[in-house]
């Protein structure tokens, strides 16, 4: 041994059979449970509100990384994940992964396509109820001290039309809920057959136009791609009636 150097300390042998368990970096706040479930088979570590400068530095080290919608995994820090397997969304929506530079380094990105459906159809309904009532007016004027009943009364659901964009599950959970409430629904959804519109009481529209034109609201549940960003714009919003 060189005068002056060192001898690492032995590193403990793994059992015979057993492999070491993948790093998996959970990024953004998800529920204990969840996170639980992930200790189970895997070594964890939950770091939350890391921005890109210190994923960039750590990422090497993990497997696996799970993400909500905040976390932007852009082609050079997926380049920097030099151990990265998986990408996890822990949500729908995957627009803020960088899909083409995750395949091309054979990385997997996975989702949770059904995890936010209900939360997510009855949150739409509920700000269609906030904005029929005037219910976000109503509460500044209260805090205000006034009292504008006459001005905020709103209008009934029952006998509107609802134009929904997007009929993947959450448009078609949002226009089945909708349709209780007595509304009329139309949609738009090239990817959806004119079956299947028939099947959920819903009237097929050919364009997004056709779709606005007739919807006293609208609600949009489409994927953020480049087909859809910039979809609706000030004069199509000026075709609704």
């Amino acid at each position: 041994m060189t005068p002056g150097a060192t001898q690492a300390a032995p590193t403990a042998a793994m059992p015979l059979g057993q492999t070491a368990k993948a790093r998996v970096l959970v990024n953004e706040e998800i529920a204990d449970t969840g996170v639980n479930l992930l200790r189970e088979h895997f070594d964890v570590t939950v770091l939350p509100g890391w921005d890109a400068e210190q994923l960039a530095r750590e990422i090497p080290a993990f497997d696996a990384i799970l993400v909500r919608s905040a976390t932007k995994l852009t082609a050079d820090l997926i380049a920097q994940g030099t151990n990265l397997k998986v990408i996890g969304r822990a949500g729908v929506g995957v627009d803020n992964v960088d899909l083409d530079a995750a395949s091309q380094r054979g990385v997997i990105v996975v989702n949770a396509p059904t995890s936010t459906v209900l939360s997510a159809a009855e949150h739409t309904l509920a700000l269609i109820f906030a904005l029929a009532r005037n219910v976000a007016q109503g509460d500044i004027t209260m805090k205000q001290g006034v009292w504008a009943r006459g001005k905020l009364g709103g209008v009934e659901l029952s006998g509107k039309t609802l134009a929904v964009l997007g009929l993947g599950r959450i448009g078609q959970a949002v226009a089945e809920r909708a349709r209780a409430l007595g509304m009329h629904v139309v949609g738009y959804d090239p990817f959806v057959s004119r079956e299947r519109f028939a099947r959920l009481g819903v009237e097929y529209r050919e364009t997004v136009e056709e779709a606005l034109a007739d919807g006293q609201f609208t609600t949009l549940h489409l994927p953020l791609n480049d087909d859809t960003r910039g979809l609706i714009s000030t004069d199509q919003l000026a075709l609704m009636p």
